[in-house]
């Protein structure tokens, strides 16, 4: 806690979740005070430690998009940060099925977007290669992607906040952001943790708050709010399936309202899980309705028809930051600096969901080229 009561530091990172610590452990290079704040006590316990810990391929965001471009960016320099640090994770690959013409031709589609993309390393499996690979699985066709992978996120996350302890740098906990003025060494910001106010002098802010990410902007004294969009919350669960896996592969159908569909992800420990749905809520609550198991088991039953379903267990529900409501089209990443709002030192970010995991390097040296000293 020996930095909470100084006067000044270099750098305040609001938000200790995956992008929060990429970000400062990535300045910590740079910076010799770096701070970061969570509300919560420990790091990454809220969208981070709640999702399907997927390394994505980069194959479904439209060309030149931030999505697009810094998860194609951030996959490659995310598993060659796992192979340095010794992160567990498993380019254990993915298969996006399809049943029916209609769907395969979403496929055909997705092939072209993703090599837009850079992400050239598909490839077509027709009914009968998928059987030979995954018997379990009932399509006519599937595309096999096999850059995507699993990762132990939690491990990540305790290596980039090692980097930014060996650093200089510190997180400090149960720290709840209230406000930021500007002056002409760059803000003052006032907090409370346990209970204890404090201001600490920082040249640099950088608002990595994700579900919050909204609230603390609308707290930044001369941010217009005309460049501060609105956060919608949106809800998914996840089921555990008990027992080995039917499937050696990550399985995802063709993907559907503002979500990439109840998908078939498997842990580094062997763990099948099926999900997330989508569900937006105005409340941080990570509770499981009512008949949600029939739910889950009518989409899974597409593509797995042998489902038990007295192996479906709830396991946990994630909240996704997302800048798209119910029903609207694709959202991009938000980064702004002063360019945008006109505030020297600060960097916003917001909608940075899915996917923001394996874009997370690729976030951090994008959040890095903004600053000033860069």
């Amino acid at each position: 806690m020996g930095f909470l009561f100084m006067d000044k530091v270099d750098a305040i990172i609001i938000g200790a979740g995956v992008i929060g610590l990429a970000v400062a452990a990535r300045l910590s290079y740079f910076l010799s005070n770096v701070v970061v704040i969570d509300k919560n006590l420990h790091f990454g316990e809220e969208t981070s430690s709640r999702n399907s810990e997927v390394i994505h391929a980069g194959i479904y965001y439209p060309q030149h998009s931030l999505k697009a471009k810094l998860c194609v960016e951030g996959k490659k320099k995310l598993y060659q940060y796992c192979q340095q640090r010794h992160i567990p994770f498993n380019p254990i690959g993915k298969l996006l099925v399809a049943s029916g013409e209609q769907q395969q031709d979403f496929l055909a589609k997705t092939m072209t977007v993703a090599d837009n993309n850079g992400v050239n390393d598909l490839s077509w499996l027709s009914q009968k290669e998928l059987h030979s690979r995954e018997p379990e699985i009932s399509a006519t066709a599937a595309l096999l992607s096999p850059s995507t992978g699993i990762i132990d996120v939690h491990s990540y996350m305790q290596s980039l906040l090692a980097e930014l302890e060996h650093n200089g740098g510190i997180f400090i906990g149960q720290t709840t952001f209230l406000k930021a003025e500007t002056n002409n060494s760059g803000f003052v910001v006032d907090n409370v943790s346990q209970g204890h106010s404090s201001q600490i002098q920082a040249q640099y802010l950088i608002n990595c708050a994700g579900l919050h990410s909204d609230k603390v902007a609308n707290n930044i004294q001369g941010l217009s709010r005309e460049n501060i969009p609105k956060i919608h919350w949106c809800r998914g669960h996840y089921f555990s399936y008990q027992g080995k896996s039917p499937f050696s592969q990550l399985v995802y159908p063709i993907p559907k309202d503002n979500g990439l569909g109840i998908h078939a992800s498997i842990d580094v420990g062997g763990q099948l899980k099926f999900g997330p749905d989508t569900q937006y809520v105005d409340d941080l609550s990570y509770q499981f309705p009512e008949n949600l198991k029939q739910k889950f088991a009518q989409e899974i039953l597409h593509y797995f028809p042998r489902l038990d379903m007295d192996k479906l267990h709830p396991a946990y529900a994630g909240i996704r930051p997302k800048l798209q409501g119910e029903g609207q089209d694709f959202k991009d990443f938000v980064i702004q600096d002063r360019h945008v709002h006109g505030i020297k030192g600060l960097v916003n970010l917001f909608g940075i969901d899915s996917p923001g995991l394996t874009s997370s390097l690729a976030i951090a040296d994008n959040v890095l080229s903004r600053l000033d000293f860069c």
